[in-house]
This record gives C-alpha cells, structure tokens and sequence, in this order.
C-alpha cells in the first residue's frame, strides 16, 4: 500500500453490513482465525527474511522473468510459485510497508472474513495476490521485483468496495482510500508496483461480484463453479507462459 488513512478504514469498518448470520454465509461472532493467522505467517516470513546470510528475500521475490524461464531475457529459472510466496515477502528496508499492508488486513480481513467465511476469504486473499502478480507479469518489465501482499490487499479492498455497494452500504470513503493509493503508485520516483495493486483490485473486485450476485443458499454450488472457473483462469494465465507453452 502507498498511503493509509486510518479515518477511512475506520468509518468502512464502523459502515460495515452487520446482521447475526451474514448475507454472504459467514457468521458476524466467528473469531477470524485465517486473518490472524495470514498477518502471522506474513511476519514469520519477514522475520526470515531479516536473518542475515539466508536471503531469503531472494527466494520469495517476484518478476515476471520467472514466468518465462529460459525464454526470459536473462535465461532466468522458471519459477511460476514466486507469484504468491512474493505475497508473503515484504521490503526490508522499509517497516511501514508491512505495517500498514497488515493493519488493512487486520481491519478488512476481520470484516470480510466474518461476512463471507473462512474458506471464501482465504481464496479470495490468496487468488488476489495471484491477480496482482498476473498485472505485474503483463504490464511491468520482466526484471521488474516485486515483493508485498498489497495485490491481496487490494483485492479485499475491491472486494469490499462491491460487496458494500450491492448490500447498500457506504462506499465514498473506501473509495477515496482506493484511489489515492492507486494514484501514488503513478507517480515518479514511487517504488510501488501500481501494476500490482490494479491486478489485486480487478481480481478482488470480480470475486467480491461473484459472491455478493450468488449469495442466496440456492446458488451455493453456481457460486462454487464460479469461484473455481475464476481460480483456474487466475492459475492458467500464469502457467500461460511456461516454456512446454511457449517452445518451437
């Protein structure tokens, strides 16, 4: 994330859809274990990466360069996983990059975890990063580095945004905190993957659409079908360009 405002964040939590069963299948009073245990696996894996002589930082990266192998500009090795371990890698020279992309996560996954369930925000967090590694791969360089859940992030965020809109909730403010963060990502001498964040924000936003537009019991398996077509399209486009695919 470039920028937080912890306003905003506030008054889209206190605007959030509240009812005993949540409309979307998740319960308001489950404690938000997948949350909590994402923000810790998050830090195990900075604390990793702070070690010295392990590098591990080297091991979780990504660039689109890895996506294509040995028909990468460099002949680099093809490593297609880097797409979601990145998700869990943070700059190290710079604390507030994982400080501010997990308060978000502590305070939307806290919400959307408990409105749509634990398995249905899990995939939507993990298939966001995958987004947001998909918009670095087709629209950054292929040495462009990327490290951060800030794809994640931002699918939850675009999640939310829709999910909030079709329930009738508020979105004004969310709307402004998505939008300056996407600007700063444009702006020069910012190292921050807008490509990312927009990936992030189109896949969350698609998955927070299927969820809210298939949220009656009657549509539990349609949804099911869904989510899992959007996943694999997710997965296919990022095996797109594996070298099996792409040789002669």
């Amino acid at each position: 994330m470039g920028v937080i405002c912890p306003e905003c964040l506030g008054q889209a939590q206190a605007r959030a859809p509240r009812v005993g069963r949540q409309a979307l299948g998740g319960k308001a009073n489950q404690t938000p274990v997948v949350t909590y245990s994402l923000i810790g696996i998050t830090f195990f894996f900075y604390v990793l990466q702070l070690l010295p002589g392990l590098d591990a930082t080297s091991f979780l990266a990504y660039a689109p360069l890895y996506s294509y192998g040995e028909y990468s500009a460099i002949g680099a090795p093809y490593e297609p996983w880097r797409m979601i371990t990145s998700v869990f890698a943070h700059s190290t020279g710079f604390i507030f990059h994982i400080v501010l992309n997990m308060y978000t996560l502590w305070v939307f996954g806290q919400m959307l975890e408990r409105l749509l369930g634990r398995g249905r925000f899990l995939t939507l967090y993990l298939a966001s990063g995958l987004a947001g590694s998909l918009g670095v791969m087709f629209w950054a360089s292929h040495n462009t580095f990327v490290v951060g859940a800030s794809g994640a992030i931002f699918g939850l965020l675009g999640a939310f945004l829709v999910i909030q809109r079709k329930l009738g909730g508020e979105t004004t403010q969310l709307l402004v905190l998505v939008g300056i963060n996407l600007v700063i990502g444009f702006l020069p001498g910012m190292s921050i993957s807008w490509q990312a964040h927009l990936g992030g924000l189109l896949g969350g936003a698609l998955l927070g659409l299927i969820f809210v537009q298939t949220r009656k019991p009657s549509q539990q398996k349609l949804q099911f079908a869904l989510i899992s077509l959007t996943v694999a399209v997710f997965v296919g486009l990022a095996l797109s360009h594996a070298p099996m695919f792409v040789a002669g």
